[in-house]
């Protein structure tokens, strides 16, 4: 039997505040020249609130980065909720294709909290959607470039969009095959250190060829989180590591349908997504979703 960990199951039926304390998990903060170190985590720089548009950085000069499993730790910051976002990704964006925008900007801005400069990459979510903005399907697979990508220690995931179509990726480093890392190269299944939990299911709204699988399977595009299935629909989730079973249950990018798409978080194995419950995390997880750059 799996170890249980220690975090209870959270659950939440809509996006409320972030009042209290929330544990945190440990992650190595970063240097002036990107490299990590041990620190304990600190207040929100107010320069990654809102990613740059127009970063300094010249990104042909930094390490390479390119790819993570947003964290937890990292959502709950941004949200300013220990729930997280649940499937409304706007993250201040308004307008058609808001809620991919506003998940590319996160995407810059978890990375920028790893990496100074990392923004300047070009991020882009592994989100489908219907529109995205101008009338047009967006495919997750399309949007993020040719490859390869890195994780932040610089591991290959894989070398090119060939290498991703498998239920998991090839070609890349053995150590993160299995287990996706977060935007600090921590290996999302044993984030602090403390054991292993249940929180591998990720945003994709992606069939198994990484194209746009339905409009009850985004979230209105990213753009909901009050709880509502039969308005808002649910959320199709990849895997980022495998459950030991084989086949589509393992896939990275599609391999079941959560709850619904209040923002919700649950670590603890309890089995497939709880038919009572609403939320983005109810099979294990939190709402979390991956990252890919257009520049390794």
């Amino acid at each position: 039997m799996r170890k249980l960990s220690v975090f209870a199951i959270l659950t939440m039926a809509a996006c409320g505040g972030g009042g209290g304390d929330t544990p945190a998990i440990d992650a190595p903060d970063v240097t002036d020249d990107g490299g990590l170190i041990d620190a304990p985590p600190g207040a929100i720089d107010a320069r990654v609130i809102d990613a740059p548009t127009g970063p300094d950085a010249d990104p042909s000069t930094l390490p390479h980065f390119s790819f993570f499993v947003t964290s937890l730790r990292a959502l709950q910051d941004l949200s300013g909720n220990p729930m997280g976002f649940g499937g409304d990704l706007r993250f201040g964006e308004t307008g058609p294709g808001a809620g991919l925008r506003g998940a590319d900007k996160l995407c810059a801005t978890i990375a920028e909290r790893s990496m100074p400069g990392a923004s300047a990459k070009q991020w882009r979510a592994f989100l489908s959607a219907s529109n995205d903005g101008n009338g047009n399907v967006v495919n997750a697979i399309q949007r993020i470039g040719t490859g390869p990508w890195y994780d932040r220690l610089g591991r290959m995931l894989a070398p090119d969009v060939a290498s991703l179509m498998g239920i998991r990726p090839a070609g890349g480093d053995a150590t993160i095959k299995n287990d996706f890392p977060n935007e600090d190269g921590v290996t999302n299944h044993n984030p602090d250190g403390t054991g292993n939990v249940d929180n591998h299911d990720m945003l994709t709204g992606t069939n198994l060829q990484g194209m746009f699988e339905g409009p009850t399977r985004t979230c209105l595009d990213w753009t909901a989180n009050a709880g509502n299935e039969a308005l808002e629909g649910e959320p199709r989730v990849g895997h980022s590591w495998p459950r030991g079973n084989t086949g589509m249950i393992n896939s990275w990018m599609s391999s079941l349908i959560e709850s619904g798409c209040a923002p919700g978080v649950s670590l603890i194995e309890m089995g497939p997504p709880d038919p009572n419950s609403n939320t983005v995390g109810s099979g294990g997880g939190y709402g979390g979703f991956y990252c890919f750059a257009l520049v390794p």
